[in-house]
């Protein structure tokens, strides 16, 4: 594939953000792809991912948890723009109560049999295997965390761009979940892609072109 073209003629600072259980490690097939086509491009551990030092039940926030990618956008240098591409979150899940069973749980994590089936069914087998050597449990208080509309931040956050991507053939976050976010908090834009949750592996040169046309 060319990398190139008239998408990336005005480069950008893409900022990757990984979902719960992920790291900066997943971001290996888009990464190059960006790079290669001159744009800059950081990858982020959040608190408790893969590349973090931080033991993911140790975690009682959002904010906690989130601390990595606002040390890295605050560094960032005036008046540069950075865009955050965020990648989301029963019987298939295994916990784990760090502060004992009489507490809520302190970490979470996919079960090895469920995780090709929910989270990369059409994503090459390999990527699926480096998955499962790598995924991590995330903290669970992020179950917990809770976002307000209307005044104050929120009122400048309602000002920045954003734009879901929605992937149709997903098992993790359905469709129908995918449309109820999308209905309580609408953004600017709505994207297609016909792939599992992690178009980063099954359809990486897809998800390359869409996110070059954002900015």
């Amino acid at each position: 594939m060319d990398a190139g073209g008239d998408a990336t003629e005005s480069k950008e600072h893409f900022v990757l953000v990984h979902s719960a259980g992920h790291g900066a490690w997943c971001w290996f097939r888009l990464l190059p792809l960006l790079r290669g086509s001159g744009h800059r491009v950081s990858c982020v551990d959040l608190a408790g991912a893969a590349g973090s030092r931080v033991a993911p039940g140790s975690v009682r926030s959002f904010d906690e948890y989130t601390a990595p990618l606002v040390d890295l956008l605050s560094a960032l240098p005036d008046g540069e723009k950075g865009v955050p591409d965020l990648s989301e979150f029963g019987d298939v899940y295994d916990l784990a109560f760090g502060l004992g069973m009489d507490h809520p749980p302190t970490s979470a994590a996919l079960r090895p049999e469920f995780q090709r089936m929910i989270l990369s069914q059409q994503s090459p087998q390999e990527d699926s295997a480096l998955a499962s050597i790598l995924l991590r449990p995330w903290p669970a208080a992020l179950s917990a965390a809770r976002f307000g509309r209307g005044g104050g931040d929120s009122s400048a956050i309602d000002q920045v761009r954003r734009v879901y991507i929605t992937t149709a053939k997903d098992c993790m976050v359905k469709p129908e979940q995918q449309e109820a976010m999308i209905h309580r908090w609408p953004p600017s834009k709505v994207v297609a892609m016909d792939t599992d949750h992690s178009p980063f592996f099954s359809a990486p040169e897809r998800l390359f072109q869409l996110i070059v046309k954002l900015p």
